[in-house]
């Protein structure tokens, strides 16, 4: 298999491009090699199987959906309140939105994953990871709300996410702004609604 890893994560972002536009029945290495514009069987010469796309597509999609030190930051300065907790969602929500075809790409391989023990093995593994992760970043931010608070909005705002990606004409611009923070205001327990 090659080696060139700027190459390879572009014949990546290939694939998922294609598997947002295409679904997972799209996803050929013909498809790739024609979204990527390189020579047909570029792809091929780098992953050993469509597995290996699939795969490494859900993990690419999680690296660019992470964000960034700035946003990371944020979380450690200003008030710990709802006012905050709200603003970090709705930046989350923007930053999810933003990258339309990696999410839609997610969905299609969570699709996928109901059909591939393998591929649903990685994105359980990674799910996890990740939502364990937002539950520890919270908790040890000291902001309003516990570690089910974090996995009722993170519930609800994916969601909202697929209605606002999949069927745009559902919710407004400014419903989802005000819905994500009537999920924050709901999530936290009542005594943590009011700022500190």
């Amino acid at each position: 298999m090659r080696k060139n890893a700027e190459r390879r994560a572009a014949l990546v972002d290939a694939a998922i491009e294609v598997l947002a536009r295409e679904g997972a029945r799209g996803l050929t290495f013909r498809a790739v090699d024609a979204e990527a514009g390189v020579p047909i069987g570029t792809a091929s010469n780098y992953f050993a199987r469509r597995d290996d796309l699939f795969t490494q597509a859900g993990g690419r999609i999680y690296e660019r959906l992470q964000p960034d030190a700035a946003t990371l930051g944020g979380m450690a300065e200003g008030p710990r309140d709802v006012a905050q907790v709200t603003a970090l969602l709705r930046d989350a929500v923007g930053r999810i939105s933003a990258y339309r075809t990696g999410y839609l790409a997610l969905l299609e391989l969570r699709l996928e994953a109901t059909r591939r023990p393998e591929l649903r093995a990685v994105l359980t593994e990674r799910v996890r990871e990740d939502v364990e992760e937002n539950v520890a970043r919270h908790l040890a931010s000291g902001m309003p709300g516990d570690a089910t608070s974090v996995r009722l909005l993170y519930l609800a705002l994916n969601w909202l996410i697929v209605e606002h990606l999949t069927l745009p004409g559902v919710f407004a611009e400014e419903d989802v702004r005000r819905l994500v923070g009537e999920a924050v205001e709901r999530a936290l327990p009542r005594e943590e609604t009011r700022p500190r």
